[in-house]
This record gives C-alpha cells, sequence and structure tokens, in this order.
C-alpha cells in the first residue's frame, strides 16, 4: 500500500483523547475538525515551572534521490520510546506545499511510521504558512506604499531588501519588476519572490515565545536602506502590529498524532539548506514540559540542520538535546560511494565502502564538534543484505559508536525498539554541548569556522557584493548574530554533483542579507536558490481526488 492509503486506513483517536494523554485539558485546545487542534497561549503560560524531559535530536547523512527516511525515523522512534514506557512526544515541522507539489508528494513521514491526518496536514493544515505568508506581504505592501506616498522614510528603492513570497515552487517568479502600469500603480522597480520557508518571518515565529517578542522581532526586521545606508525596520513603518494580529495563532503549537495514537507536536518549517531548518522554539519547549522524551528533527544532513539548530537555536534558547540519531541507509552510502541510483538496490560493497565517508564525517562532527552524544540508525529497506550490515559494522566499529538496524517503515514502533533502548542509555550520559564559534567572533570568521569545522572546507570566498555586505553588518553592529550558511544539503561543498565526505575545497558565497528580527546573518552559496523551481515531473502531476473527496498520490 502507498502511504495516504496506509494513513488513510488508520483507526485515529480525536484530538482531544491525544491531549488527554498529557493531562492537558480540553478548554485549552482550539479544534481543526476532529483530530487537530492548536495549544493555546494560556495551556503555554500553564506550563512555566515543571521540569523538562529530555531532549533527542534526530539529524541525517547528505540527502540522496535514494532517500534516508529523517521524518520516518523521528516518528518511528517517537512510537517506539512510547512502546518502552517512556512518555514522548515527537515534534515536527509542518510540510511546504512548495515540495508537496514539487518532488516529495508530502512530509508526514511514511509506512507504518506517520503523523496523521496526511491530507491535512500537507495541505494547509491550520493555516500557518497561510498566515505567515500574509503578513510578509502585507509588509511588502505597506513598504510600497510608503514610498508611493510620498517616501517620508526616504528609502532608497536601489537597496529595498524585503522581497515578497509564496508557499509553491516557481522559478519565474525569482526576479519580477513591481510598479508597471502608470504612475497610479507606484514606483517601478525590481523585486522577486522568495518561498515561503526562506521568509525571516518564518524564523522569527519559529523563534518568538511570546506575542510581544514576536511583536518586537517583526519591528526589527530591517526592510531596505537609505542613500545614505541607514537602515529602515518595519516598525518605522509601523507594520508591526498588524503583522502581529495575522499570526496572532500561528504562533500557536499544532497538536496531532502518528498512526499508533502517540502524541506529535507539528510548528513552523524553515528549511535548512535557505533558512535556520528547525521547528519553533514553543514547540519543542511546550513538549518537554509535557513529556519525559521529545523527538525532535532538523532539516537535511548534519551540516547543515544540526549545525543551526546547535549555533541558532540552541544558542539562543538554552535548549540542550541529550542525544543525537543520525540516520543513514545503505542505499545512500553506496549513493555516496558512486554507486548510480538505479543500482543502489544491489549489493555493492565496494560504493558502500566509499560511501561510509561521508557518515564518518557526519558522526565526527556531531559527537566530537558539538558534543552530542551519538547512535547510526540505519533505516532497512527489503534490498539490504546481511553482508552489506556487517561490512558497515566492521567500518564504523572504529568509530565507537553505536549502531542499530530499525524496521519501523514496516513495522512501526516495534520495529525500532533496540534503537529506542540505546537512545535511552545515550541521554543518561554526560554530555556538554559545543557551539562552533562564540558571539564575539567576527561574522567571517563565524563563517569560516562552519566551513571549516563542519564542512571540510580549506577556506571561504566571498564574492565582491557579499564581501561588501559582510563587511557593512560587521561595521553596524551585527558582529555579534550568529550566520546561517544556505547551501546545497547534497554535499559538504557549495557543489552538489559532489558526493562523499568532500574536503579541501573552497566555500564559495555570492549573496550576505541580515535577518535583523530573526537575529542571523544568512550567508547564500553557489547556486542554492531561495526560490526553488519544480522538477520535469513534479509530484503535483499525480496528485487527484474523486467525487466522494477522497484524495491519491500524497506521499
Amino acid at each position: 500500500m502507498r502511504d495516504i492509503e496506509i494513513n488513510q486506513r488508520a483507526h485515529l483517536l480525536p484530538v482531544s483523547a491525544i491531549a488527554a494523554k498529557l493531562g492537558i485539558d480540553p478548554d485549552f485546545l482550539e479544534h481543526f475538525g476532529r483530530y487537530k487542534a492548536k495549544l493555546s497561549l494560556e495551556c503555554i503560560a500553564g506550563l512555566a515551572g515543571r521540569p523538562s524531559g529530555k531532549l533527542i535530536l534526530v539529524t541525517a547523512i547528505s540527502p540522496t534521490p535514494a532517500g534516508e527516511g529523517k521524518t520516518t525515523t523521528t516518528i518511528g522512534l517517537g512510537d517506539a520510546l512510547n512502546r518502552i514506557g517512556c512518555q514522548t512526544i515527537v515534534c515536527l515541522r509542518e510540510p511546504s506545499l512548495g515540495p508537496v507539489f514539487g518532488l516529495k508528494g508530502g512530509a508526514t513521514g511514511g509506512g507504518m511510521a506517520q503523523v496523521a491526518p496526511m491530507e491535512d496536514i500537507n495541505l494547509h493544515f491550520t493555516g500557518d504558512f497561510s498566515a505567515i505568508s500574509l503578513a510578509h506581504n502585507l509588509l511588502a505592501a505597506l513598504l510600497d506604499n510608503h514610498i508611493h506616498h510620498g517616501n517620508e522614510l526616504q528609502l532608497d528603492a536601489r537597496r529595498i531588501t524585503w522581497r515578497r513570497v509564496i508557499d509553491m515552487n516557481d522559478r519565474a517568479l525569482r526576479g519580477v519588476v513591481c510598479g508597471l502600469g502608470g504612475v497610479g500603480n507606484g514606483y517601478v522597480r525590481e523585486d522577486g519572490f522568495d518561498i515561503v520557508v526562506a521568509s525571516e518571518v518564518m524564523a522569527i515565529v519559529c523563534l518568538a515565545r511570546t506575542l510581544s517578542e514576536l511583536k518586537s522581532r517583526l519591528g526589527n526586521i530591517v526592510v531596505g536602506y537609505t542613500r545614505d545606508r541607514r537602515a529602515i525596520t518595519a516598525r518605522e513603518l509601523k507594520a508591526d502590529g498588524a503583522m502581529t494580529v495575522l499570526l496572532r495563532d500561528a504562533i500557536k503549537p499544532n497538536l496531532v498524532q502518528t498512526l499508533e495514537n502517540n502524541p506529535a507536536i507539528l510548528h513552523g518549517g524553515p528549511f535548512a539548506n535557505i533558512a535556520h531548518g528547525c521547528n519553533s522554539v514553543l514547540a519543542t519547549e511546550t513538549a518537554l514540559k509535557l513529556a519525559d522524551y521529545v523527538v525532535t528533527e532538523a532539516g537535511f544532513g548534519a551540516d547543515l540542520g544540526a549545525e543551526k539548530f546547535v549555533d541558532i537555536k540552541c544558542r539562543k534558547t538554552g535548549l540542550r538535546p541529550s542525544a543525537a540519531v543520525i540516520v543513514a541507509t545503505l542505499r545512500a552510502l553506496k549513493y555516496h560511494g558512486g554507486c548510480e541510483l538505479k543500482a543502489v538496490g544491489e549489493p555493492n560493497p565496494d560504493a558502500l565502502q566509499r560511501g561510509v565517508a561521508n557518515l564518518e564525517r557526519h558522526v565526527r562532527n556531531v559527537r566530537e564538534v558539538m558534543g552530542i552524544p551519538s547512535v547510526v540508525a540505519i533505516n532497512h529497506f527489503a534490498t539490504d543484505t546481511e553482508r552489506e550490515f556487517e561490512l558497515l559494522d566492521e567500518l564504523l566499529r572504529p568509530l565507537g559508536i553505536p549502531v542499530e538496524r530499525a524496521d519501523h517503515w514496516a513495522a512501526g514502533g516495534i520495529g525500532a525498539e533496540r534503537l529506542a533502548r540505546r537512545v535511552v542509555e545515550l541521554a543518561e550520559q554526560p554530555s556538554t554541548l559545543r557551539f562552533l564559534y562564540g558571539d564575539d567572533l567576527p561574522l567571517l570568521d563565524k563563517l569560516e569556522a562552519v566551513a571549516t569545522k563542519i564542512y571540510g572546507a580549506r577556506d571561504v570566498a566571498l564574492d565582491a557584493e557579499a564581501a561588501s555586505a559582510l563587511e557593512q553588518l560587521q561595521a553596524t553592529g551585527f558582529g555579534r548574530l550568529p550566520v546561517c550558511i544556505a547551501k546545497t544539503p547534497y554535499s559538504f561543498s557549495s557543489d552538489a554533483t559532489r558526493r562523499g565526505a568532500v574536503s579541501d575545497h573552497t566555500l564559495r558565497i555570492r549573496e550576505v542579507h541580515l535577518r535583523a528580527g530573526a537575529e542571523f546573518v544568512v550567508a547564500i552559496c553557489g547556486e542554492v536558490r531561495t526560490m526553488p523551481g519544480l522538477p520535469r515531473h513534479p509530484a503535483a502531476a499525480r496528485i487527484d481526488i474523486d467525487d466522494a473527496g477522497r484524495i491519491s498520490g500524497l506521499g
């Protein structure tokens, strides 16, 4: 059966019953139908003072077209921990319609390890992304309106940095011209669209704990500059209040369930290749007050998601993961070893041996650089052979890291119980989380720290425009901010075609952007785009609905 068919046949409990497992009063739920609800801010405020559970981070090797199943493993591990008696909540990001209709077709797990209801979660869900895009684009509209009506703040139309957003992959919108059609339509200027998951508003929603903090951060957004390079903020445009009004519900975490009727909180959705890649702080901290264990994931591989989880989310909040799970598959390792995609299901010990270098790099980064006790989870596929597992054990033994096979895709939580028990053991070990750089380090040195310590790069090279922007940010007091590197997720380098564990390369940075409200600086590398395009055969082409309203083609 396809994932959507499994999900549609699942026996789901009313969301009030899921909340009851966590001791949440039904009056604190804001229902969106029978199976999903938001947790009210009053509910969250009432949890203050409770002890926090243990946080488990799920990350992965560099992603491949063969698929690794990081979200599936996160859900399967959460179900397994509940099976062995550890009250556990899964904390995930919400899917973006861009990849749902583009490449993935859905992002709610797979097989017997899914969150539900799949159709709702993948399609609009509780409207968070819509609210974020509306708030973002309201600011854009107010900005252009301000210029049209006299430009009292003296914004330089050549130095406007606030683009528009849409939650869809649409390469035609990367660069546009607005204001055409005469004087009644405003001033003509170049503009463009990013995907919603790259919006600074998305990042702010995922980092703010309260409505007052949300409003403050929104007000700090820099939308552009005057001719003498003075930054103009959303607060000066008087946009922060109205934006907060649009986001008053979007800031509240969403409660759903796994196929095994265990609680899952989904909230926020920044991508790690173009943003900071973590679900909301509010969701994570709320879950930690409600459960013994919280299993969360960071986007893409550990070089992107886990690094930003540590250097942005943990740095800003004081969150500390007790253990990490690094997900890999034999298929993906063979792909990193040079095997062609169509042949990754066939035995190939030579390719596997070469590809393990990618996993080894991620393991060392998470354990030694970031200081998080870790286990490797091999997401099992039917084509895997016993000989390949034995070879992998031999190759990883010198690292001294535990390796567990997991069969949650086929068996659900019971297939990940060994992994769950190993995670519990690791979570009891003492650990000291380490950031890659200190706050006082200059921005360029922070970029070099990530590039050399995590990516294996020799150095960093900035295009002239990027170097000038970085120097300006350093000089104007933003040097203490962490950095958020936007690059291809498919390689340690900025070249997506270089598989394995690339070393001694140069990380090329073409653009640098300030995110003053989110409080980090984005460095865009290589050819990565903040507005993706659709593939030749988009997933949307197979998604359909019948006369009874039954959806097919998702997942």
